[in-house]
């Protein structure tokens, strides 16, 4: 069965003022009987053993899994930065597999002002190819995060182009029900839709590979989501026995603050993902 859970980033607000920090992340997550959580990055203060394994422990005895480490990294870049981007996706592979997290996102590549794409592609491939071996040796799974705002993952199309190009078992996808170019939530679309762009068109065509499912929630103030169809994507995740996580992600920060936004969003979404009474 699907399993619910929350994305650290859907309080950065919070975090950033220092309001909340990762074990009182963890505490929020219980309060609200989620599955379990997604962790960025940025979410960690240390990567000290021991404060990872207090984290790891944290989440076992609020019985929440951790289901992703996320990573913000760019293949766009070129010479010793885009070293540093293929190290940091292996670093953090690295502290995935000591927490014992199953699953890293990473991202592809942004196309820099002036290049050509194919060329952008011809130095992020052997990127992808490189740390997929490294994360199969380490037994995590890495999972590429579809994104507009000049990724090269703006359509279905390169998403499954880049995964069958690298064509490794522990090379997979997570979706992100906001982030394909036409959705309301992406490249400044500020709640139009543009239909001529399909996006539920390249949300059908990866669902297939979709190990995780992160769903953006945008507009919730009347404690349903405003500018995503959610009953339609859910019917495309079921169409293809989608069995996985489906994590909130809120983005909605502008119009409603994270204390009350986050909730609503979760209790919207419990009406597609049943869980614990």
């Amino acid at each position: 069965m699907m399993k619910l859970g929350c994305m650290s980033l859907s309080y950065k607000d919070q975090f950033a003022s220092g309001q909340m920090n990762l074990l009182q992340f963890i505490d929020k997550a219980y309060e609200f009987r989620l599955d379990g959580i997604d962790i960025h990055t940025r979410g960690f203060v240390s990567e000290d053993p021991a404060y990872l394994r207090d984290i790891r422990m944290r989440c076992l005895k609020r019985g929440l899994a951790i289901s992703y480490i996320g990573v913000s990294n760019n293949f766009g870049k070129t010479g010793t930065e885009l070293r540093q981007e293929v190290e940091a996706v292996k670093h953090w592979t690295d502290v995935a597999a000591f927490m014992g997290v199953p699953l890293v996102r990473i991202f592809a590549a942004w196309i820099p002002k002036g290049e050509p794409e194919e060329q952008v592609w011809a130095r992020m491939m052997p990127c992808m190819q490189e740390v997929a071996a490294h994360a199969s040796e380490k037994g995590v799974v890495l999972g590429l995060h579809n994104h507009n705002h000049g990724c090269v993952t703006r359509t279905g199309k390169e998403v499954r182009r880049i995964i069958s190009e690298v064509n490794n078992p522990y090379f997979s996808h997570i979706l992100d029900t906001g982030q394909y170019v036409g959705s309301p939530g992406a490249s400044g679309a500020d709640g139009k839709e543009d239909p001529a762009m399909d996006f539920y068109g390249s949300i059908a065509e990866t669902a297939p590979l979709a190990v995780h499912v992160r769903a953006k929630v945008y507009r919730i103030q009347t404690g349903e989501e405003a500018w995503l169809n959610y009953p339609k994507i859910f019917e495309i995740l079921k169409g293809v026995n989608y069995n996985g996580w489906v994590s909130v992600v809120y983005e909605g920060q502008p119009a409603e603050a994270e204390e009350t936004a986050v909730p609503k969003a979760v209790r919207y979404l419990r009406r597609f993902v049943p869980g614990k009474e």
